[in-house]
């Protein structure tokens, strides 16, 4: 299951036409103990670059931004009682949500896990 990078730190790890979002390690440990997450609604029509989910921390609230456009499917309901999910699992069970890819060429302009790496050794 290939996995793609933002430069604002979201990840999206495709199977098929789904697309798993949640945001990177690098992004939990600048944002610090996560208190809330803001999901959005299954049904939901996002479009690249749209803000559907709020990460609140002790330090800020931060948007996440959808690395694609697609149908909201499913939201990780753990989150709602365990926040900190995503500072423990944050590329794993600390996903955010899923979507159905409405236009799997949007994926080329994203970058690949070294690609990625190289960008936040730079920051």
């Amino acid at each position: 299951m290939p996995t793609y990078y933002t430069k604002d730190h979201e990840w999206i790890a495709v199977d098929g036409d789904t697309g798993t979002v949640g945001i990177t390690d690098y992004a939990q440990s600048q944002l610090g103990d996560i208190t809330y997450v803001d999901l959005p609604s299954p049904g939901a029509t996002i479009g690249k670059g749209d803000a559907p989910c709020v990460v609140d921390s002790v330090k800020a609230a931060s948007d996440v931004y959808a690395p694609v456009s697609g149908t909201v499917t499913e939201v990780n309901e753990a989150l709602g009682d365990a926040p900190e999910l995503v500072n423990g699992e944050a590329e794993t069970g600390g996903w955010l949500f899923r979507l159905t890819l409405s236009n799997p060429s949007e994926l080329d302009g994203l970058m690949d896990r070294a690609a990625y790496e190289a960008y936040v050794a730079g920051l």
